[in-house]
C-alpha cells in the first residue's frame, strides 16, 4: 500500500493526473488491455466524448479485442478499476452518469454571479421556430452522450429510465408539450432505445400514452435508434432476446433472437443521428436572427457586468 498519494503522469489541458494509490503488478496481457483502453479513451477526448464503463466495453467487443459475454464485462470493468488505482488510466476518463453530487452553488460577491450570467445567458431560440423538440433516451448512462449535442441545438433531453413513469409521462405531457401546443407548435419528441422487446415498445408506449393525454395530431413520436437498418449497417455486437420479457414471442417472430442495446451503437454515430434529427426541423435563417439579438444582450449584460460596481 502506498502511503501517499504518488502522481504518477501529469496530463496537459483540463484532464485529471493518472494518480496511484496502490502498488501492484499486471500480467502482460493486462496491461495491453489497460493500454487498449486507454487508446479508445483518448480517441473518443479527441472530439469530447467520454465512455462509461458499458461503452468502453463495447468498443472492445466491436473491435473484436474480447468476446460480446458477460464475464468479459466483469473482467473487464474489474481490470480498469485496479488500473486507475495503480495510476494507470486516468480517474477522469471513465464516467458514471447514475451517480452524481447535486447542491447549489455559491457566489463569493454580486459581481461573480453576474459575470457567470454573462456565460449562461440565452434566449429560447425556439420560440420563434415552427417546432417544439425534446429528446428521450431510454437509459440515463447514455445522456453525457447526447447532452453536447442538444446543448448546441438548445434542446432539452430527458433520460427514461426504461419505461417513463405515469407521473413523468403526464407532466411531459400537460406541464410542456400542452404549452407548445396552444402555441401552434409542431411538438416532437426524439426518441433512442434498445433494439430487444421492450426496447422497441417503449416508442409505441410514448406514442400513446401522450395521445391518451392530449389526443392531438401534431405530436409526433419519431424513433432515430437503434433501428434494424443501422444495425445492419453498423453491425454492433448483439445479445441474446430476452425469453423471459412478455414481449418476447412478437419480437423474435419479426426481428429473430438477437437484441442489441443502444450502448452498442458508436457514439459518434448517436451524436451525429441527433444532430442531422433536429437540424431538419431548424430553420436557419430564424436561428441566425435570434443568435443575433442574443449577442447584443450579452453584451449589454457584459458591460453592466464590467461596471457593476459603479451602478
Amino acid at each position: 500500500m502506498v502511503h501517499e498519494k504518488k502522481i504518477i503522469q501529469i496530463l496537459k489541458g483540463d484532464q485529471m493526473p493518472k494518480i496511484a494509490y496502490i502498488e501492484r503488478r499486471f500480467r502482460s496481457d493486462s496491461l495491453n488491455t489497460i493500454n487498449t483502453a486507454n487508446e479508445i479513451i483518448e480517441e473518443y477526448a479527441e472530439e469530447d466524448l467520454d465512455l462509461t464503463v458499458r461503452q468502453l466495453y463495447y468498443q472492445f467487443v466491436a473491435r473484436g479485442l474480447i468476446p460480446n459475454k458477460q464475464k468479459e464485462y466483469d473482467r473487464l470493468s474489474q481490470l480498469l478499476s485496479k488500473g486507475r488505482l495503480a495510476g494507470l488510466v486516468d480517474w477522469d476518463a471513465i464516467v458514471d452518469r447514475t451517480r452524481n453530487l447535486k447542491g447549489l452553488a455559491t457566489w463569493n460577491d454580486p459581481g461573480e454571479i453576474i459575470r457567470s450570467c454573462v456565460y449562461s445567458y440565452r434566449i429560447d431560440k425556439w420560440e420563434n421556430q415552427p417546432y417544439y423538440i425534446e429528446v428521450w433516451i431510454e437509459k440515463d448512462a447514455l445522456t453525457g452522450i447526447i447532452n453536447k449535442i442538444c446543448n448546441k441545438h438548445q434542446i432539452d433531453y430527458f433520460a427514461c429510465r426504461g419505461y417513463v413513469s405515469q407521473s413523468e409521462m403526464w407532466r411531459a405531457a400537460v406541464r410542456r408539450i400542452k404549452w407548445r401546443l396552444e402555441e401552434g407548435k409542431t411538438c416532437v419528441i426524439i426518441h433512442l432505445g434498445d433494439h430487444d422487446p421492450s426496447g422497441i415498445d417503449m416508442t409505441r408506449d410514448i406514442t400513446d400514452r401522450l395521445q391518451l393525454f392530449l389526443d392531438n395530431p401534431d405530436i409526433y413520436v419519431s424513433r432515430i435508434a437503434l433501428n434494424m437498418h443501422q444495425v445492419e449497417l453498423y453491425s454492433p455486437p448483439p445479445n441474446p432476446a430476452k425469453i423471459s420479457d412478455s414481449r418476447a414471442i412478437k419480437y423474435i417472430n419479426k426481428f429473430g433472437h438477437e437484441s442489441w442495446e443502444l450502448d452498442a451503437l458508436e457514439p459518434r454515430v448517436i451524436r451525429n443521428l441527433i444532430d442531422a434529427k433536429v437540424s431538419s426541423f431548424k430553420e436557419e435563417d430564424i436561428w441566425e436572427k435570434d443568435l443575433g439579438i442574443e449577442k447584443e444582450q450579452k453584451k449589454i449584460l457584459k458591460d453592466f457586468a464590467n461596471n457593476w460596481e459603479d451602478k
